[in-house]
């Protein structure tokens, strides 16, 4: 499955977050920072809505 990942560049950091997944949200240092820790926070946040036996959200957000 492929998320939707919305970047925000703030005054001294990049904050990213996935519409899709609630309350998965990271901030970086960097873009690449922020990016990768988005992609470390998405598979966690799928990991444990799993072990608590929680439906994973079907990808639905889009961009144009």
């Amino acid at each position: 499955m492929k998320y939707l990942v919305v970047i925000e560049k703030g005054g001294n950091s990049f904050g990213a977050y996935v519409p899709d997944l609630p309350g998965c949200a990271v901030v970086g240092e960097t873009r690449e920072e922020a990016l990768q820790l988005i992609r470390e926070a998405i598979e966690l946040h799928i990991n444990s809505l799993k072990e608590e036996g929680a439906p994973v959200p079907v990808p639905a957000s889009t961009t144009e």
